[in-house]
């Protein structure tokens, strides 16, 4: 079943590059030019990734970002943006968004990301689960590997499908430190073309769901200089 990319860009022109670019990938598209509309037809349609332009009318892409991200929508969003400004594009990623291109872009480089994410998404997706699957436990958190989910105190928590990626990975081999390049490849899975940050936007945003206190925490670590590391201890 082909999957929907929602494109949200106030120019036309690029719309339709996108557009003509993606369906000859065999995605479905749905377009919007101003971040109102997109915010209602990412609600409405439930798109498989949404392509989202920072400077567009009425609602820029940050707030639609910030609010599609606040009412639990984990649809996969890369975040289109002309200026070079590291803040604006980390900002992006502290607001929840996967993912960031700059203009101009190749449409080889975005299709190779709206790809990596497409498939990140499919091999996260939970199957009908009859029981408890396979988990690791540590403390108070459960990661269940059938259902996808991470459980802290018995209560699920709401994590993007890269989060859970994340910890999935750190989990697996606890007390081994990763460095952000490898963690970039592992649940990035490509070789990042901007800021190694993103990692630690993730990692800091993952800490907020996860620890009692982000500011010390007890479950994915840091080693100065290093990377990261889930806790064994």
């Amino acid at each position: 079943m082909s999957k929907t990319v929602l494109i949200v860009d106030d120019e036309k022109s690029i719309v339709d590059i996108l557009k003509f670019n993606l369906e000859k990938s065999e995605y479905n598209t749905i377009c919007a030019y101003d971040g109102r509309e997109g915010l209602r037809l990412a609600k409405e349609k439930n798109p498989d990734l949404i392509l989202l332009d920072v400077m567009i009318p009425y609602i820029d892409g940050f707030e639609v970002c910030k609010t599609l991200r606040s009412e639990g929508n984990n649809i996969p969003i890369i975040m289109i943006t002309a200026r070079e400004e590291e803040t604006d594009k980390v900002f992006g990623l502290e607001l929840g968004a996967d993912d960031y291109i700059t203009k101009p872009f190749s449409i080889r480089e975005l299709l190779a990301r709206v790809n990596t994410n497409m498939r990140r998404v499919a091999t996260t997706e939970p199957p009908p689960a009859e029981g408890i699957g396979e988990t690791i436990r540590f403390k108070e958190i459960v990661i269940d590997f059938e259902r996808h989910t991470v459980f802290k105190c018995g209560k699920a928590l709401e994590l993007t499908s890269r989060e859970y990626e994340l910890i999935k990975f750190l989990a697996t081999t606890p007390g081994k430190v990763v460095s952000r390049e490898e963690l970039m490849t592992g649940v990035w899975q490509y070789d990042y073309f901007g800021d190694l940050r993103a990692v630690d936007v993730a990692v800091r945003r993952l800490r907020e769901k996860l620890e009692d206190n982000p500011a010390e925490p007890i479950y994915v670590m840091t080693k100065r200089g290093v990377g990261y590391y889930f806790s064994e201890e």
